[in-house]
């Protein structure tokens, strides 16, 4: 294999914190192995549309410690199609690109495997998602940092829920991984958690509520986004019916 001499990197899909870190140390590793370094601008609609900037010391400089992404990121319907992909290699070649590095989660990794067959182009991902659904790492970069906010937010709710003996469904993040809300509801402590991942209905919450401490003045739920029973708002219904001496709220986060 030729030595690699230029890569262009992008992030692409939904946004996650650590993906300005994850840039700088890309441009800065590259930097010191003497590789020039482009990056694509809005996730692989940037390939296509060789919407793209040159990289150094200078454009990563003091944004280790910023949210978002500083290359754009978006979902891209064109790189789903033969002819978006080809523009994209074209696009790749015509600037002389060795290798590409993809920040993001699944979809993005699905897109970059179906290229880099298609076009025996050297691709690397970073795990980019704060969702944690990726097979090969136990923590993806912007995992840990979910957790930590959800945690944030649910302790300044139960505060809340503890002066008025109310009880909160909180609704998290993750598509159809139920990790952060696993996590975070086992931080918090939470009476019960709901995920996709767990064959756990409404039923058996209320099942734990009602073996719960008589004397605790509030009760937090912890539901993931894609669990089966129907979402924060659907169980608030449920429990809010059967617990009507409870002041039940619903938060959603995200």
């Amino acid at each position: 294999m030729n030595k690699i001499k230029n890569i262009g990197i992008l992030t692409s899909g939904g946004d996650s914190p650590g993906m300005n870190a994850a840039i700088r140390a890309v441009v800065r590793a590259s930097i010191y192995y003497d590789i020039e370094v482009t990056g694509f601008l809005r996730g692989y609609e940037g390939l296509i549309n060789d919407d793209c900037m040159p990289m150094d010391r200078k454009s990563v400089a003091n944004i280790i410690q910023r949210g978002g992404t500083i290359l754009k990121t978006a979902r891209s319907e064109n790189f789903k199609t033969v002819e978006g992909r080809k523009t994209a290699y074209e696009n790749l070649k015509a600037r002389k690109i060795d290798a590409l590095i993809v920040i993001g989660g699944d979809g993005t990794f699905t897109g970059a495997n179906v290229f880099a067959q298609e076009y025996d182009f050297p691709i690397v991902g970073l795990p980019g998602t704060i969702d944690n659904d990726l097979v090969g790492t136990d923590f993806t970069i912007g995992y840990d940092s979910a957790i930590n906010t959800v945690i944030d937010a649910v302790d300044k709710i139960r505060d809340t829920a503890e002066s008025h003996d109310r009880l909160f469904i909180v609704e998290v993040m993750g598509r159809d991984s139920g990790l952060i809300a696993l996590r975070s509801g086992i931080g918090v402590g939470a009476e019960a958690i709901l995920i996709p991942e767990a064959n756990m209905g409404v039923e058996d919450v209320l099942h734990k509520l009602e073996h719960s401490r008589k004397d605790k003045a509030s009760k937090i739920i912890i539901v993931a986004e894609g669990d089966d029973a129907g979402g924060a708002f659907k169980v608030g219904e449920i429990l809010q019916s059967k617990y009507p001496h409870y002041d039940t709220k619903v938060s959603v986060l995200g």
